[in-house]
């Protein structure tokens, strides 16, 4: 008996040892993600208050002096565009993008390809530039740039590790970091989740499903704290809808995800004919064309082709215009191709929900709906719209259902994302970000051969 007890002594003396060192491994391995999230949640937040100050300048002149865009449009643009090309090619464009293609190519092979795609220098030219055109009238959000600012957080704080430290997967700190930076863009942790779910990985999300959760709950809790509870839009009525707006919601879906997978083909034709460009000179003209074009649609149009578009959703969704002209939504499209393909910084995201809310808000103008049921419209086209560009119907479904908290309408969100989804394949089988991560992946192995 005493033979049996010391064995078990010593067999449960073996168990703790090798526990103790288990949670210490799972501490040692969670750190770097808390620590990652909450300066995302930082950078998030300044990033935001920097972004509203630029959309400010931008209002104060819309207020005062339109026919000063034809001179600052076109400045801005370039300034933009030259901060990218002359000190972080790969900040260029949303960041979404960048993101997917670094999560393929995370492994120690190609860190110098990843480093070039999320790095300290991509997040501040990111930012930078992306301001300069949010205050230059850029049809562009935020969004899309604050995960590859994420992305680059994460990679840095795993890249900084000492080598004793236990070992975390490139890929998964990249994921991670992308939802978390949603999330905050945002304030959607749902949203985030889903994203990194429905758009990022082709790891089973066991894997590194606390990390994933703890990060979105830190950053946006971050965020939150210094920006308060907020929700993106607020809080619309869509109480007592019409018993046929199924039908109304199909009838938006099928246009808007038309639409959004129109406009994503439309740029990357016109990127491929960029590529043709053999000399700076094409690339000025073809910016301060594109400047050009929408300081005069804001001076001769309308101003409301300028910006990310959120005044738009608001006062679809918050007051009694709720109706659009008929040719807004090819004014919100139109601002945005003449904006993205640029080659600065600035992400479709908040574009293409405000495009959507257009074509919601045009079509209850149409069938002169009531107010609620407009408002659903409007949500309805924000997702379908998104999901267009996206293909992704339940992170779209699901960021619209948190920017607006109104859970009565998901089924009806969801049923709008879907249809869209069906119909985007019709113009192109592949979403607008995976076609700009190939044509990164291509750049990458291009410039080491």
């Amino acid at each position: 008996m005493t033979f049996i007890r010391r064995l078990r002594a010593k067999a449960k003396r073996t168990f703790d040892r090798i526990r103790n060192e288990k949670m210490k491994q799972n501490l040692l391995q969670a750190i770097p993600f808390w620590i990652a999230s909450l300066v995302t949640g930082l950078v998030a937040v300044a990033y935001t208050r920097l972004f509203a100050l630029a959309e400010k300048g931008t209002a104060y002149i819309i207020h005062t002096h339109v026919w000063l865009f034809f001179i600052i449009t076109p400045l801005c643009f370039l300034v933009a565009w030259w901060l990218v090309r002359r000190w972080a090619p790969y900040s260029r464009g949303s960041g979404i993008p960048q993101v997917m293609a670094a999560i393929e190519l995370a492994t120690p092979k190609y860190n110098d390809r990843v480093k070039k795609l999320l790095s300290l220098r991509v997040l501040f030219i990111k930012i930078l530039s992306s301001l300069i055109m949010a205050f230059g009238g850029g049809v562009i959000g935020r969004e899309g740039p604050t995960i590859q600012v994420a992305g680059s957080v994460f990679r840095k704080i795993n890249e900084w590790l000492p080598a004793w430290w236990p070992r975390i997967s490139k890929r998964n700190m990249i994921m991670t970091g992308a939802a978390a930076g949603l999330a905050a863009a945002f304030n959607t942790p749902l949203g985030g989740i889903v994203f990194a779910v429905e758009e990022l990985t082709r790891t089973h999300i066991s894997y590194f499903k606390t990390a994933l959760f703890t990060a979105v709950i830190i950053a946006g809790l971050t965020a939150q704290a210094l920006l308060g509870p907020y929700l993106y839009l607020g809080y619309p009525d869509v109480s007592h809808l019409s018993g046929y707006i199924f039908l109304c919601v199909l009838l938006v879906a099928i246009p808007a995800g038309l639409s959004g997978s129109l406009m994503s083909r439309w740029m990357l034709k016109i990127f491929r004919w960029k590529d043709g460009f053999r000399v700076t000179r094409q690339h000025v003209l073809y910016i301060i064309g594109c400047a050009l074009l929408i300081a005069s649609l804001a001076f001769f149009v309308d101003v409301r082709v300028l910006g990310s578009g959120k005044e738009l959703m608001t006062t679809a969704l918050f007051t009694q215009d709720k109706y659009n002209s008929w040719y807004m939504p090819l004014l919100r499209i139109a601002g945005s191709i003449f904006s993205f393909t640029t080659g600065a910084s600035g992400g479709v995201f908040a574009p293409a929900l405000s495009a959507g809310a257009s074509i919601g808000a045009t079509f209850s103008g149409w069938l002169h709906l009531s107010a609620a049921d407009t408002n659903l419209l409007v949500l309805a086209g924000m997702v379908a719209f998104l999901t267009g560009v996206t293909r992704t119907p339940f992170t779209s479904a699901i960021l619209v259902l948190e920017m607006t908290d109104r859970h009565n309408v998901i089924f009806h969100l969801m049923l709008a994302g879907m249809m869209a989804s069906l119909v985007a394949m019709l113009v192109d089988k592949h979403s607008f970000y995976d076609h700009l991560k190939y044509q990164y992946m291509h750049e990458l192995i291009k410039e080491e051969s």
